[in-house]
């Protein structure tokens, strides 16, 4: 019997593929078989179960490594799952670090809307930063027989699931990634230029001793790069851009890590954070300690949501245009599955101006007792 309950339909061959597919003579048809292929040729399961299913969309090279590891193993594939995976489900994996960031949690919202419009539900699932995590999750929704995968992830640039999901030529589009890659279609403010606008906002109104503050950023490459908009930015006023100070958690701030650099002749009068969660964590634990914002410290975000507009100060962000964004994935990863090339988007950004920063002379400067 198929999961949905229904007897197994014998399909017949319809192109050469599915032939070479077929000549594949054994006993054997258990998931475990398939494991095993997939270990032999050297393939994801999941890229194993689509030569057999859809070998249309494989790779010829990749393809015949799985025919031939299948031959090798006596394994026969499964007819009733090639024919599942040739139909559609209309269904969209989406992939996102959690959704205690507001970011997510709207791109998702927005992006249900829209792919409901057009006929299509989303599968959700989480990763918490975690690569390796990232690999079980696709597989997984693979296994749901998603259409396309909508895929934020902790590096989009040294990725061997998207590596793999590109060779087998599976619809996906990266939200929040910027990439240089032709085969990836990603949608994205640019996170580079969006860092040095907030750097050059705090130099325009004074301040000369800025540092930014991020979570472990070796595993963010939206971090990275926002790091780099930081640098450029202190570099072009001729200031010196100081190391990241990196915080344990990319959401949650620790007044233990900044505290060493609040005083002396180098301390910093502005912070910018690569997140607006980890700016308003970093708020609290400033004034928790005694350290003002904005009288002692200026303290701008990157992300706009829409808590930083209901908190006290009011806080200064980078705004990302998430529900374009949201939109703009969704119409992209349905053009690929209509089997359009790969196309990326880089958004515009701007300033939204809040009470966590002020001019530098305004600011004072007697150290808490």
């Amino acid at each position: 019997m198929s999961p949905n309950g229904h007897p197994p339909v014998a399909v017949q061959p319809c192109s050469a593929l599915t032939v070479a597919a077929n000549e594949i003579d054994l006993k054997r048809a258990t998931m475990t078989d398939l494991k095993e292929v997939a270990r032999l040729a050297g393939v994801s399961r999941a890229t194993a179960a689509r030569a057999f299913a859809s070998p249309e969309v494989v790779r010829a090279e990749t393809r015949e490594r799985v025919f031939v590891a299948a031959r090798e193993l006596g394994f026969r594939p499964n007819r009733l799952g090639r024919q599942l995976r040739l139909q559609t489900t209309n269904l969209i994996g989406v992939i996102v670090p959690n959704l205690l960031n507001p970011v997510f949690a709207e791109q998702f919202q927005a992006m249900e809307r829209a792919a409901r419009a057009r006929g299509y539900n989303l599968l959700l699932a989480t990763t918490d930063y975690s690569a390796e995590r990232e690999s079980a999750v696709v597989e997984e929704l693979l296994r749901q027989r998603v259409d396309g995968l909508v895929l934020t992830v902790t590096d989009a640039e040294h990725n061997r699931v998207l590596e793999s999901l590109a060779i087998e030529d599976t619809p996906f589009v990266l939200a929040y990634h910027q990439t240089d890659n032709e085969e990836y279609s990603a949608v994205s403010v640019d996170n580079r230029a969006g860092m040095a606008l907030a750097t050059r906002y705090l130099i325009d109104a004074g301040h000369r001793c800025i540092a930014m503050v991020a979570g472990p950023v070796m595993q963010s490459d939206r971090a990275r790069l926002r790091y780099e908009g930081y640098r450029d930015a202190m570099n072009e006023g001729g200031l010196e851009a100081r190391p990241v100070i990196e915080m344990p958690a990319h959401t949650n701030a620790d007044f233990a890590a900044l505290k060493p650099l609040l005083r002396g002749p180098t301390a910093p009068s502005a912070l910018v954070c690569s997140n607006d969660l980890l700016a308003i964590s970093l708020i609290a634990e400033l004034r928790r300690n005694g350290w003002g914002v904005p009288e002692r410290l200026s303290v701008i975000g990157f992300d706009g949501i829409a808590l930083g507009t209901q908190m006290h100060p009011t806080l200064c962000s980078v705004v990302q245009p998430i529900a374009e964004l949201a939109h703009i994935v969704i119409d992209q990863l349905l053009a690929r599955i209509a089997g359009a090339v790969p196309v990326s988007h880089c958004l515009p950004c701007h300033i939204r101006p809040g009470e966590s920063t002020q001019p530098y002379k305004e600011m004072l400067h007697a150290q808490p007792q």
